[in-house]
């Protein structure tokens, strides 16, 4: 914010706020009363300190961008994920891990050409979740969970040991921002998960790694962005 004003100030043409990873992106309702709707007050911070456009990947919901009154790209993390797990050419069922990624988890089923398998989970308190039952048919197979987030790890690990549990032959995830808080590096070291492949939105200290990550990265991907945006030219063909 202080940067952007800075740049305000000193009389800037267009003012980009590029941000990977948008914060607070999960608080985007009011789950119960007196919750704060935080991801639409970030979005009034941005554009009062004089943004003119965001550019940032995997919104936590896509409805976000309706929070701001300019421009916001929305960049996906779905086919850099997809291209790496296509070179190993190793799934058989995408996997969503809850109701909310379904869409998610559908689009790059699509792209492997096999089927999806969903995860029904609910949550008795914050950062607690029980699985409930596994949709689809998941035993013998090579599993892929897709999710946009993980944080505390606790819906991707629970989940992957449902899949084991299932007979599911072999279990991997992927993700966008690996937030990974409080438990979730013990958590990951020891589920059933073979190897996590996550993208570089959110800079992975040396602590925290694990055999089982490959840190993938999307520099490529917003640079391409970034010259779309100073050459005024559509973002759609960047997946091309």
């Amino acid at each position: 914010l202080i940067m952007i004003d800075a740049a305000k100030r000193a009389s800037a043409g267009r003012i980009t706020a590029v941000i990977p990873y948008f914060g607070y992106a999960r608080q985007d309702r009011k789950a119960r009363s007196r919750d704060p709707i935080t991801a639409k007050l970030v979005a009034n911070l941005i554009t009062a300190a004089g943004a003119d456009r965001v550019l940032t990947m995997d919104l936590h919901a896509e409805q976000i961008q309706g929070f701001f009154d300019i421009t916001v790209d929305n960049l996906l993390g779905g086919p850099t994920l997809y291209n790496y797990f296509a070179r190993e050419g190793n799934i058989d069922v995408v996997v969503s891990p809850d109701i909310g990624s379904v869409k998610r988890a559908r689009k790059v089923a699509e792209k492997f050409g096999v089927p999806i398998a969903i995860i029904d989970k609910r949550r008795p308190k914050a950062n607690v979740m029980e699985v409930m039952n596994i949709i689809g048919d998941v035993s013998g197979k090579r599993c892929l969970m897709i999710d946009d987030m993980i944080d505390t790890a606790g819906t991707i690990c629970q989940g992957a040991q449902a899949l084991a549990d299932h007979g599911a032959k072999e279990v991997y995830a992927c993700c966008t921002h690996a937030v990974l808080s409080g438990p979730a590096i013990e958590r990951l070291a020891a589920s059933p998960i073979k190897e996590l492949a996550i993208l570089n939105t959110i800079d992975l200290p040396p602590e925290k790694m694990l055999d089982k990550f490959k840190v993938i990265s999307v520099a490529d991907i917003f640079a391409a962005a970034i010259e779309n945006v100073y050459l005024d030219k559509p973002m759609s063909k960047i997946y091309d």
